[in-house]
């Protein structure tokens, strides 16, 4: 059901979505966190509540979109979407014009959900400081997307040196199955010390640069970033005295083989993660991920 209201205001919009749950049945409780997206156009918008829509399976929560500021005589207009057009959450999509959306914070304030967490999540540009942002200042998490930006890393580079507490980016948690493989390689190999690590990928992605970093941080020794222009991340290799260890995955494809010392070849599942999948991981924990701190602050500026 999408609801449909001009010339409105924060305060009527919030009171008109009780009223449509209340008539249409929508269930209002365990919303576990408000959603705040602020995108840079509608494409980028729709996109974003699809994502959102599926995460919410595991995190229902309430989304409001803050659009920028569009022409016209100054006003709000809004759409209010609640069951199968969104998920197991409520969405909001605030339409601004005229200079009334100068500030998504004064949009959004009356919509938060009372006691529960906040996060914001720019799906397309991000300011080069979340944690400034006025809505940012009122969030638990902060998520960017670097890789949807024009310059994906110089992007990174921004928000590294502009790093706050809680800050994340889609990038990083894109990488979780790598980390996870890699780790349990080094452990399996009795954490044999690691020599030089070469990183295969397309270098302009910031996974690459993330997970080079990662490496890096965690292990302390030299790490190569060898770009192949494959739009995709393809291999790690970590040289150490009783050989290599590789991790490969040709491109296009969800299967990769780990290669260790002494031991059988062995394949394992290594599929490319979607922003669905990235996004329920983020929504999982809010606290500040330290370990990404680290590695965007140490590695990152440094390039």
């Amino acid at each position: 059901m999408i609801v449909t209201l001009t010339d409105t205001t924060s305060a009527k919009v919030e009171s008109r979505l009780v009223d449509v749950r209340e008539k249409g049945g929508a269930v209002a409780l365990g919303r576990v966190l408000t959603l705040v997206i602020l995108p840079d156009d509608r494409q980028g918008a729709e996109r974003a509540i699809r994502t959102a829509n599926g995460a919410s399976y595991e995190h229902p929560m309430r989304v409001i979109v803050a659009m920028p500021d569009g022409e016209g005589e100054a006003g709000l207009d809004a759409e209010i979407r609640v069951g199968a057009d969104a998920g197991a959450s409520e969405v909001v999509v605030l339409q601004p014009r005229g200079g009334a959306g100068s500030s998504a914070a004064s949009l959004v304030t009356a919509m938060l959900l009372p006691d529960a967490p906040i996060v914001t999540w720019w799906p397309q540009s991000p300011p080069s400081n979340p944690g400034e942002d006025l809505m940012g200042s009122l969030s638990q998490r902060r998520i960017t997307e670097a890789a949807r930006c024009a310059d994906p890393l110089r992007a990174l580079a921004n928000l590294a040196h502009g790093y706050t507490p809680g800050d994340t980016d889609l990038s990083w948690s894109s990488l979780t199955l790598w980390r996870a493989l890699l780790a349990a390689a080094l452990d399996e190999s009795d954490n044999i010390a690691v020599d030089s690590v070469r990183v295969t990928g397309d270098a302009g992605l910031p996974a690459a640069s993330l997970l080079s970093g990662w490496l890096q941080v965690s292990l302390d020794c030299p790490v190569e970033l060898s770009d192949d222009a494959s739009g995709a991340l393809t291999e790690v290799r970590m040289d150490t005295a009783a050989g290599p260890i590789v991790l490969h995955r040709p491109n296009g494809s969800t299967v990769a083989t780990l290669s260790r010392p002494g031991r059988t070849d062995q394949k394992v599942s290594l599929p490319r993660r979607d922003n669905e999948v990235a996004l329920i991981e983020e929504l999982r924990r809010l606290d500040p991920d330290e370990i990404y701190g680290r590695v965007l602050t140490q590695t990152v500026t440094a390039r």
